[in-house]
């Protein structure tokens, strides 16, 4: 072997050498190659709480007339868009529930596929309740190279919905395996068999018009117990008092904050029963909780239309100027899903339409007082010495089917989206008109003829990076991608 030969194989020699310490060196001990279920759990839910909360302060509680803008006011004029931080927000969050499914299920833990489960559908009903057909089947599906996903029907997502619930209440009842990381009810697996339960009674009854089962359904899941019964069984996550891990209000520059403010809407309907949440909804203008006064500012854009209103209330905002939710011993505000109070108002009007035999007040009754509870009200400035007080006198006992609508719309304040889905599903039971809904009206000056939009437009990224899925999609609504085509929920 010649001299070159020598050199060229010690070479060779050391390359392979080389690239073995390489790889050795570049591999982190302490870095793990798998992301396990209490950490993907945790940013599911915080992901996806996070994208509501915001979106009850800047689309729900305004498109519901709760709230209005006043400033960038095309909600409350009906100038609807994609509203993409929904569509993006949500389906973020679906990639890491579906991480936490599949470990689940790799483990045969069922609590967690149960909880799972039970938070993927939560956030699908948002996406399909505010788009109308989505990608569902073959959404998140980025693993086997399916970027382009079909859009399924609205009718066979919510029927899958509810039978997935039911299966996610027989894996919580399961009583096998633990859910870790789970910062929304604490690893409980009873609470989130009462959350997937009554989550399923939501459904039932936003879809109770194109359901033929909805009213036994609804009954025997009520029959067969197991749903939220008291406000300790309030879905909700608590934040915490520092940056980033506050609520998503109280980061806000005070001209943002500012921009919404309490509705002319609301203000007349809780000043008309002297309704002593007005003081936790929004701050007295004078800043005195003893003799508060209020003023309501008009949904809507126009001449005619008012832009001032209260400010929203203190456990909101933080505000050295004025007094502070801390002195006046209020909890923090919560991402509130679903509450004791929202049951209540679903069981009293099931009651109504006949499909349970339980008296209708008493629900109806124990709706309002959850709220007001919920909300830490101080009955004695408004003239009520308590909630017994307040229902004898004020004129809030229940006469009629649209007075459980009045009060749930009232206790549906900061609860993501909801707001507009209750209020869109009675302007259609009302026979597309706000005629039948006693408390609300078309807003000020609005520019859709007085019509309620119906739904969101799809993004735009979608046409352009899975375009013919869109297509498909868009040519099942009449009036394409419109906000006023209505969705299979309400036609």
């Amino acid at each position: 072997m010649n001299i070159k030969h020598i050199i060229l194989a010690l070479i060779m020699t050391g390359a392979f050498i080389s690239c073995s310490e390489f790889e050795e060196m570049n591999t982190n001990p302490n870095e793990p190659t798998t992301v396990s279920a209490d950490v993907l759990l945790p940013s599911a839910i915080r992901q996806s709480v996070n994208t509501m909360a915001m979106e009850s302060f800047l689309l729900g509680n305004n498109a519901a007339q709760l709230t209005a803008k006043t400033l960038r006011t095309e909600i409350d004029d009906y100038r609807w868009n994609a509203f993409p931080t929904v569509w993006e927000g949500m389906y973020e969050s679906l990639t890491d529930i579906r991480g936490v499914e599949t470990l689940a299920i790799e483990s045969g833990n069922q609590a967690l596929e149960g909880a799972a489960v039970t938070l993927r559908s939560w956030v699908f009903s948002v996406l399909t309740n505010a788009y109308g057909d989505i990608p569902y089947s073959e959404a998140i599906a980025g693993a086997e190279n399916n970027f382009t996903p079909a859009y399924d029907s609205q009718d066979e997502i919510y029927a899958d919905l509810l039978s997935e619930l039911s299966r996610a209440e027989t894996l919580l009842a399961s009583g096998s395996g633990s859910i870790d990381g789970d910062i929304l009810l604490g690893g409980d697996a009873s609470l989130w068999r009462k959350f997937a339960n009554s989550l399923r009674l939501r459904l039932l009854m936003t879809a109770n018009n194109q359901l033929a089962n909805a009213g036994t359904e609804f009954a025997s899941i009520v029959n067969a117990g197991n749903i939220i019964s008291s406000n300790a069984d309030n879905v909700a996550l608590g934040y915490l008092s520092g940056f980033p891990n506050q609520f998503p209000t109280i980061p806000l520059k005070t001209g943002d904050f500012d921009a919404v403010a309490l509705s002319s809407t609301l203000y007349g309907v809780m000043d008309a029963n002297q309704d002593p949440r007005l003081s936790r909804y929004a701050r007295p203008d004078n800043d005195d909780y003893s003799t508060p006064t209020f003023v309501g500012a008009d949904n809507g854009a126009g001449s005619t239309c008012s832009s001032t209103g209260s400010r929203l209330g203190a456990i909101y905002f933080n505000d050295a100027a004025q007094t502070s939710a801390a002195s006046l011993g209020l909890n923090s505000p919560e991402g509130i899903i679903m509450t004791y109070a929202e049951v209540e108002f679903l069981l009293a009007e099931a009651a109504a339409k006949g499909w349970i035999t339980n008296d209708i007040e008493t629900h109806y009754q124990n709706g309002i007082q959850a709220s007001m509870d919920y909300y830490q009200v101080d009955y004695a400035p408004y003239g009520w010495a308590d909630f017994s007080d307040f229902y004898a006198n004020s004129g809030v006992a229940y006469a009629a089917v649209t007075d459980i609508w009045e009060q749930k719309w009232q206790a549906l304040f900061f609860h993501g989206l909801e707001p507009y889905f209750e209020v869109r599903r009675w302007y259609f039971e009302s026979g597309m008109s706000f005629d039948g809904i006693p408390f609300l009206g078309p807003t000020c000056e609005n520019s859709n003829n007085d019509n309620l939009p119906l739904r969101f437009l799809y993004p735009g990224e979608e046409q352009s990076l899975n375009a013919d899925n869109y297509n498909a999609a868009i040519a099942n609504l009449d009036g394409g991608n419109d906000f006023n085509a209505a969705t299979w929920l309400v036609k």
